[in-house]
């Protein structure tokens, strides 16, 4: 079970960081103040894909640290 929960947590890991950033980053330290945080953007193809791979991951990887906290 252990094996699995770090397969789980080094693809969760990858896919975090294969996804692309919603705002950009240089806007903070230039003090522009529309960081667009509450925008209504859509994700569309890959973008998308990756969304709910990383969504899928991280649900897996909560139950999986809860099931092997119980049952031991």
């Amino acid at each position: 079970m252990r094996i699995l929960l770090l397969i789980v947590s080094v693809l969760l890991i990858l896919i975090s960081l294969l996804q692309g950033g919603k705002s950009d980053a240089l806007s903070a330290f230039t003090g522009n103040t529309d960081l667009g945080l509450f925008q209504n953007v859509k994700e569309r193809g890959p973008e998308k894909v990756i969304s709910i791979i990383t969504m899928v991951l991280g649900i897996l990887f909560f139950a999986l640290v809860i099931i092997i906290r119980i049952t031991e």
